[in-house]
């Protein structure tokens, strides 16, 4: 049942015939993009170079943040005005023309319109970021706004782009600004070897971070995360469409296909992108990569299902209050979360929401506009997708449209990084995610991790090594091992190390560690979903061997994403040596219907019955593996 929405800016009404899941057409697309771009107006500077919209700053400062918010709302009025053919109703280009002008007539002067210069990533490096989006506003728009211009406004915004491509980017997805910057120079006749240069580091670096399945790492370390939709797939993918390339996009056309299969199931029964990874205030981002598959064909979904997830997600964060009585993005998830947020986030941060108005760009006789609405991936039936690539497991159920992510591969250590617990973070380090929950913030308690305690220190998984990954009919399982490590004494206890399988099956999540190297006097704790008391949802979290045959119930003040105040439940038991801790957890709306999993353990692993089926799942260890037959 979709909720009423509550937006300060008007919708057209809901088509219910077309659009049966959602509502939405088109004319909601192109109505919620004029609804925010004509709240962010109201805070531009005179000339309109900077938008400077109220909130904290980000740690780039306030010049900064005024040319994200100039930047990316430029983005959402390209997609707007590309899309319509030119048509811009609302003179959008007028003011982002003007905003052009004066923003470059003096870059790094600290006026009322000057445009920071494009540094080093290290040095002052949010601009490198804005420039990919003004480069693709241009690109779009070119044929209205660009050619518009006066010869002497495109040499000064040609200037200002070439430094993207004369500085160092962050070691990850910041490779594809100067891409994006060289793509929409090239396209203007404005191409040389210096853009020729950008592009072919890219797409080297690209090739280094494709780990297979339709999954890219962030960088050379092992992150993976929405990045993959809204940066990797996105600018890549498009500068070929929009190159006119076709096929000759590939190998990325291929590889956004492929990940979509995988990408598709990641969407709740309620529109909800997976709370999972950094920047989430990105929000309906998420499913920018399904609305660039529809307008570029490589997808495997049916436009149907695409417009169900796009305008699932958009009309997710409408519903639950992300676009604040002003008709601004706030700085969260639902409505503001601090926790949530990164140190770069600032009060322009979340128009990077704009990307997923890439689905403008199919015209309103396109399939994805004209075709019904179809069921969400979730909504077709229980799945278990394991995905090797990435170390995931999705484990998704249809009678409540809840998805869960196991997380046996992702992490957000770089190469050269140390393992510190001080940095431990929410958004990668805990064993599973969900489109209904989020995690708990920094100290509270921890939702979703198994806790090493030594002389009363907790270890925290940083570093994930994955060990493999599996399905079979109707069930799956994903494993990995990492070394604790510990905030105060000792970073590391030598020879520690955890060994964890999961095992997904209906609504049912085992899961399993093997402890070793643990001084004697080691106390475990395992923890399941954080979970409001008013929500209908309910956590499970039950011992099956191992642990003390009590749970217990924490609270988490400070709440999740979804929910204002939480509580979490938590197993403990003890380690030396050698042990082996197996558990059920369940996250459910209502108490779970399918009977619970049994579990004998022995020497050589644990032995899964379960009561409605007459195979059994043998989870074993050196090496690990897991057979179900």
């Amino acid at each position: 049942m979709s909720k009423d929405l509550v937006v300060p800016f008007p919708l057209p009404a809901e088509d219910r015939a077309s659009s049966p899941y959602t509502g939405f057409t088109r004319t909601h697309w192109e109505a919620v993009a004029d609804g925010l771009l004509g709240a962010a107006w109201r805070w531009a500077t005179p000339g309109g170079a900077l938008l400077d919209l109220p909130g904290r700053p980000s740690r780039s400062g306030v010049r900064s943040d005024g040319l994200e918010g100039f930047a990316r709302t430029f983005l959402a009025a390209a997609f707007r005005v590309a899309g319509a053919g030119g048509d811009d109703p609302h003179g959008w280009l007028d003011r982002y023309a003007g905003g052009l002008a004066a923003g470059t007539r003096s870059p790094g002067r600290e006026d009322a319109e000057s445009w920071p210069l494009i540094l080093g990533h290290d040095v002052q490096g949010q601009p490198m970021v804005e420039s990919a989006s003004v480069a693709l506003g241009l690109r779009l728009t070119a044929p209205w706004l660009w050619k518009r211009l006066d010869s002497g406004v495109r040499d000064r915004v040609e200037e200002w782009l070439r430094g993207a491509l004369r500085h160092v980017p962050a070691p990850n997805n910041w490779y594809l600004f100067p891409y994006t910057v060289a793509g929409f120079l090239e396209s203007v006749g404005r191409g040389d070897a210096e853009t020729a240069a950008a592009r072919r580091r890219a797409l080297e670096l690209m090739e280094g971070w494709y780990r297979g399945g339709g999954w890219y790492a962030d960088g050379d370390g092992r992150a993976f995360d929405h990045y993959n939709g809204w940066a990797l797939h996105l600018y890549p993918v498009l500068d070929a469409h929009l190159a006119g390339e076709g096929g000759v996009g590939e190998p990325f056309g291929g590889r956004l296909r492929e990940h979509l299969g995988s990408f598709g199931l990641m969407f709740g029964g309620d529109g909800a992108p997976l709370h999972f990874g950094r920047s989430l205030t990105y929000r309906f981002a998420a499913a920018s990569a399904v609305g660039l598959g529809a307008v570029t064909g490589h997808t495997p979904l049916t436009p149907g299902a695409s417009r169900r997830l796009v305008s699932g997600a958009l009309r997710y964060f409408l519903e639950r209050g992300a676009v604040s009585r002003e008709g601004l993005l706030s700085l969260g998830w639902h409505g503001p979360h601090e926790p949530t947020l990164q140190p770069y986030s600032g009060p322009a941060s979340p128009y990077w929401a704009s990307k997923a108005f890439v689905s403008l760009l199919a015209p309103a006789g396109h399939p994805l506009w004209t075709d019904p609405e179809e069921a969400a991936p979730v909504e077709r039936g229980d799945r278990v997708l394991a995905l090797p690539s990435p170390g995931l497991l999705v484990q998704a159920t249809r009678a409540d449209g809840i998805v869960r992510l196991h997380n046996h591969g992702s992490d957000h250590v770089r190469p050269h990084e140390g393992e510190s617990a001080a940095a431990d973070d929410p958004h990668y380090g805990r064993l599973a995610y969900s489109t209904r929950t989020g995690p708990t913030a920094p100290g509270n308690v921890a939702d979703n991790r198994l806790a090493v305690v030594v002389d009363g220190r907790d270890g925290v998984r940083r570093r994930i090594r994955p060990l493999g990954a599996g399905e079979g009919d109707g069930w799956g399982w994903a494993a990995s091992w990492h070394r604790p490590v510990f905030a105060a004494g000792p970073p590391m206890v030598p020879g520690l190390r955890v060994e964890s399988v999961t095992v997904a099956r209906g609504a049912w999540e085992v899961r399993v560690h093997r402890v070793t190297g643990a001084p004697d006097g080691t106390r475990l704790t395992e923890t399941g979903w954080a979970t409001g008391p008013e929500e209908p949802l309910v956590s499970t979290l039950l011992p099956l061997h191992g642990w003390h045959p009590d749970p217990e119930t924490l609270r988490a003040p400070q709440g999740t994403a979804c929910v204002p105040w939480a509580e979490v439940p938590r197993l403990t038991g003890e380690a030396g040596g050698s042990t082996l801790h197996v558990c059920l957890a369940a996250l459910t709306e209502g108490p779970p219907s399918d009977p619970a999993p049994t579990a004998v353990a022995d020497a050589g692993g644990v032995e899964l019955t379960w009561p409605d089926d007459p195979r059994r799942t043998r989870v074993t260890f050196d090496p690990v593996a897991v057979v179900h037959g």
